[in-house]
């Protein structure tokens, strides 16, 4: 006998969305299946992915600031009905401070004080399963149905996509160790160019900054995340680990990821057409944020192998 869903269609349902972009991405499909059961969902997320949620199909969005205090969230929310929280953290915390009756989710660490009902998911021992499986499997306890196209669909922006033109983000906001050398990616722009392909420099800090001014026969362009509008106008966009190629692939631009200290199979964009660029070194993955060796995931992956992924991803 098949267990009842944990909420019913047409009930309203909170969710305090993750904080930080990769994870926001990772999460909408579940959002997207959760919303296609019928229930009134209301997004609780940071002011600056507003934008993200909207163009993703959400309607109701609640955005807070990175100043607003946990009081200032709970001012924010009704005192009924049942939310979801994926994560510890201030929303999850202001959940809990504004009295809302029901509050689910996974037994997290710093959550589960904070539930009333939490949502286990058991896993098999066995290969390493992406993460957008946590948001899906959480979703499915729900009752929602997950794996449909729909849920994974691109967001559309209204951007034209220009197939030719290429975007180089260098920069990694998860730090410097992300980031692959600057004279590898100068190379690399350089026999872009030469291919004759449109090529635009995403800045989005030092790195970027730098090879604009190295590389000619380009452009560049500021990076202010989301930057769904910039995103969604290139056919390829290369870049280093971190949220770019996830909100890129959002958007429905194909991603090439230089992966360095962390894990593709785990947190690799969604979608089988993105192509992976890694040297699978002895200590990696690592996960770190600083480096404890030589940056060896970093230093040994080529020009040669980035650009033997981009040919057998037809680019």
């Amino acid at each position: 006998m098949s267990e009842a869903p944990l909420i019913q269609p047409g009930e309203p349902l909170l969710v305090a969305a993750p904080a930080a972009w990769r994870e926001a991405c990772l999460s909408i499909p579940a959002m997207r299946a959760l919303k296609r059961m019928g229930l009134d969902l209301r997004v609780l997320c940071p002011q600056a992915q507003i934008h993200l949620w909207e163009a993703s199909g959400f309607t109701k969005v609640t955005g807070y600031s990175e100043k607003t205090s946990v009081r200032g969230i709970t001012a924010l929310l009704e005192k009924s009905g049942t939310a979801l929280a994926w994560e510890a953290g201030d929303a999850a915390e202001a959940v809990a401070k504004a009295g809302i009756p029901r509050r689910l989710g996974p037994p997290a660490k710093g959550l589960e004080k904070r539930l009333t009902e939490r949502i286990t998911i058991v896993e098999s021992p066995g290969p390493i399963r992406h993460r957008v499986q946590f948001y899906l499997g959480i979703a499915a306890k729900l009752g929602a149905e997950t794996m449909v196209a729909e849920n994974f669909a691109p967001a559309s922006i209204g951007v034209p996509q220009d197939p030719d033109r290429v975007l180089l983000v260098p920069d990694s906001d998860f730090g410097s160790h992300y980031e692959w050398p600057l004279e590898r990616w100068v190379d690399l722009g350089k026999t872009i160019v030469e291919s004759g392909k449109l090529v635009r420099v995403g800045i989005a800090g030092a790195h970027g900054q730098k090879l604009a001014a190295a590389l000619e026969g380009s452009d560049s362009v500021r990076l202010e995340l989301p930057a769904l509008e910039e995103l969604s106008a290139h056919g390829l966009c290369i870049a280093a680990e971190g949220s770019v190629p996830h909100l890129a692939a959002h958007v429905g631009t194909m991603c090439l990821v230089l992966f360095g200290p962390g894990e593709p199979e785990w947190m690799r964009p969604l979608g089988r057409q993105h192509g992976i660029a890694r040297r699978k070194v002895e200590c990696s993955p690592c996960f770190a944020n600083k480096c404890v060796m030589d940056l060896r995931c970093q230093k040994e992956l080529e020009v040669t192998e980035v650009l033997r992924v981009l040919e057998g991803m037809g680019k």
